[in-house]
Formats: C-alpha cells, sequence, structure tokens
C-alpha cells in the first residue's frame, strides 16, 4: 500500500446509507453539508470531494484554451482581468 494510504470500512444501513469514517472525510476533506462524487467503474468506486471533482473537469475542459487565447503567463491573465473590471465599471 501506498505511504499515505489506509483502508476504512463502513457499514450500509437499511436505506443504502454509509456514514463516512471521520478519517476518510478528513482526506477528502469534505466536512457537514459538503458534497462527495462517486466514481463508478466496475465494481470499483472512488468516493471524491464534489468541488475537487467539478475543479479537475473544468481543467480537463479547459486544457490548451489559454494558449489559443494568448494567456501565456498569471501576468496575461491577471491583465485580462484588470481590463475586464474596468470595462464593467464603466
Amino acid at each position: 500500500m501506498k505511504k499515505g494510504s489506509f483502508v476504512n470500512d463502513a457499514k450500509v444501513m437499511s436505506k443504502g446509507q454509509v456514514t463516512i469514517p471521520k478519517d476518510v472525510r478528513a482526506a477528502l476533506g469534505v466536512e457537514t453539508g459538503d458534497r462527495v462524487t462517486f466514481i463508478v467503474d466496475g465494481t470499483n468506486v472512488r468516493v471524491i470531494n464534489s468541488a475537487e471533482y467539478a475543479l479537475q473537469q473544468f481543467q480537463a475542459a479547459m486544457k490548451g484554451k489559454a494558449n489559443k487565447a494568448g494567456f501565456i503567463s498569471e501576468e496575461d491573465v491577471a491583465e485580462w482581468i484588470t481590463k475586464s473590471r474596468r470595462m464593467d465599471n464603466k
């Protein structure tokens, strides 16, 4: 098992509910009220913080778009944001 990995289990209740163990919640960075996403691949299931999953999906969808738009550095992005805000405030 990889360093930082661990195994934990939980009981499935009559309505299909499972309490996510505290150490698993900590590893996922989820707290009360947060959402988790289940990614099913055959009989294997991954549980991921939904906000993290959404960010990963967005990054994958946007891959390569910044270069096409001429954003080469963080300064390019900051300059574009500044210009956009000035236009919005006119």
